[in-house]
C-alpha cells in the first residue's frame, strides 16, 4: 500500500492506495466518530462492492446503512440526492455518523455535496472504484451536482477524512470508462508535470492493460500533483483553475449534448485537444507537441474531435462555466507540454477558430 496525505492542517488526510484495500475495515475505522456509517453506492458498483465493505465494518461493530442510487451522469442531480437525504433521515443518522461513497466520481460528488449539507456536515470517506475517481474527483474536496444549464454548478468544498483507492476495483471497470480516467491522468503531465508526460508516452500500452506496477504508480503520481495543487489553492482561487485543462470546452460538450452522452473524461479529452488548438495559435506550443497531444489521446482510446454543436453554441454553453469571472471566460491553455497558464484577454474569433478546428 502506498499512502499520500494531503496537507491541510487540522483537515489533513492520507489517499491509500493499493490492492484488496476494500477488505480492509482497519483502514476506515480510525476515521469514523461513531459505530454507525451511511454507505452511498449505485445500481452497478452496490452489488460487486458494498456487501464486502459493509461486511468488513460489521466485523467491527460498525452498523452500515446503504444507500443504492441510480447509475450515471443523468442521475447528479436533485432528485438523486434526495434519496440520499432521505435514508440518512429514515436511518436516523446524526452528525457524528459518517458518510461513506463507494463509486466513481458521480457517486463521490454527490455523497460529499449530501456530507457537506445534512445537518451542516458529517464526516465523509471517499472509496473510488473508477480510474478517474481515484486520481481526480476523489481527491480535493469538490462535491456538486449537475444543472441543466451546467456541470457542477451547485455544490461545496467540502474535504474527506480519508480516501481509500483499491486499485482492484479497476480489473472490473469497461474499457470505456478506463480511458476515460486517463484523460485525467495525462492532464497532470500537461499542467505542470513534463517528465510525466513522457513517462506516460512509454507506458500508455502498460496502463491499458492494467499492468499493477505502472498502475499503481501513475495514480500515485497523479494524486501527488492533485494534492499539491488543493494544499497550495484549496478553494480554486488561483492555481487549482489550472487542473481545469479542457474542462471548459468539455463541459459545454456534456451540458450541450445531455449528460451522459459522452463520459466526463472523453470530453475533457476533446476540450483539451481545443484548448492545445488555441494555444498553438498563440504561438506558444508547435505542431510537434499538438501532434504528441493529439497521438497520445488516440492511445489511450480517447477521442481528440469534439461533436459539432457550433461555436456559437459552445460559446453559449461555455458562459455558464464557474472559470468565468467578471463576465470573461477564463481559459486554461498550454505555454509548453508541462507548463499551464490561465488567460481571459483571448480573442472570440480565436476560440472559435479553435473549435471548429477540433469538430466533426
Amino acid at each position: 500500500m502506498h499512502t499520500l496525505n494531503v496537507d491541510l492542517g487540522t483537515r489533513s488526510y492520507p489517499i491509500h492506495i493499493g490492492t484488496g484495500l476494500i477488505d480492509q475495515a482497519e483502514l476506515i475505522d480510525p476515521y469514523l466518530r461513531t459505530r454507525k456509517a451511511a454507505v452511498v453506492s449505485n445500481e452497478v458498483v452496490g452489488p460487486l462492492y458494498l456487501e464486502r465493505l459493509c461486511a468488513g465494518l460489521s466485523r467491527l461493530g460498525v452498523e452500515t446503512i446503504p444507500i443504492i442510487l441510480p447509475d450515471g451522469e443523468a442521475h447528479k442531480e436533485w432528485q438523486a440526492l434526495n434519496m440520499i437525504f432521505d435514508a440518512l433521515l429514515c436511518g436516523r443518522c446524526e452528525r457524528s455518523t459518517t458518510l461513506i461513497a463507494l463509486g466513481g466520481g458521480v457517486v463521490g460528488d454527490m455523497g460529499g455535496f449530501a456530507a457537506a449539507c445534512y445537518q451542516r456536515g458529517m464526516p465523509f470517506i471517499q472509496v473510488p472504484t473508477t480510474l478517474l475517481a481515484q486520481v481526480d474527483s476523489s481527491v480535493g474536496g469538490k462535491t456538486a451536482i449537475n444543472h441543466p444549464q451546467g456541470k457542477n454548478m451547485i455544490g461545496a468544498f467540502y474535504q474527506p477524512r480519508l480516501v481509500l483507492a483499491d486499485t482492484a476495483t479497476l480489473d472490473t471497470l469497461p474499457e470505456r470508462e478506463f480511458s476515460a480516467g486517463l484523460a485525467e491522468v495525462i492532464k497532470y503531465s500537461l499542467i505542470r508535470d513534463a517528465g510525466f508526460f513522457d513517462w506516460l508516452e512509454e507506458n500508455i500500452d502498460a496502463l491499458r492493460v492494467l499492468d499493477a506496477g505502472a498502475l499503481t504508480w501513475a495514480i500515485e503520481r497523479s494524486c501527488r500533483n492533485k494534492a499539491e495543487v488543493v494544499v497550495a489553492d484549496e478553494t480554486e482561487q488561483g492555481e487549482r483553475v489550472l487542473l481545469n485543462l479542457g474542462h471548459t470546452f468539455g463541459h459545454a460538450i456534456e451540458t450541450g449534448l445531455g449528460y451522459g452522452q459522452w463520459l466526463h473524461g472523453e470530453a475533457v479529452a476533446a476540450g483539451t485537444m481545443m484548448a492545445a488548438e488555441l494555444s498553438r495559435s498563440l504561438g506558444w506550443i508547435g505542431d510537434r507537441d499538438v501532434t504528441r497531444i493529439e497521438r497520445l489521446f488516440e492511445r489511450a482510446g480517447l477521442p481528440t474531435y469534439g461533436p459539432a454543436l457550433g461555436a456559437l453554441r459552445y460559446l453559449e454553453l461555455m458562459t455558464h462555466d464557474k472559470k468565468t469571472e467578471a463576465g470573461k471566460l477564463r481559459f486554461v491553455l498550454l505555454r509548453s507540454i508541462g507548463q499551464a497558464v490561465v488567460r481571459s484577454d483571448v480573442e472570440m474569433s480565436d476560440v472559435c477558430a479553435a473549435i471548429e478546428a477540433r469538430c466533426r
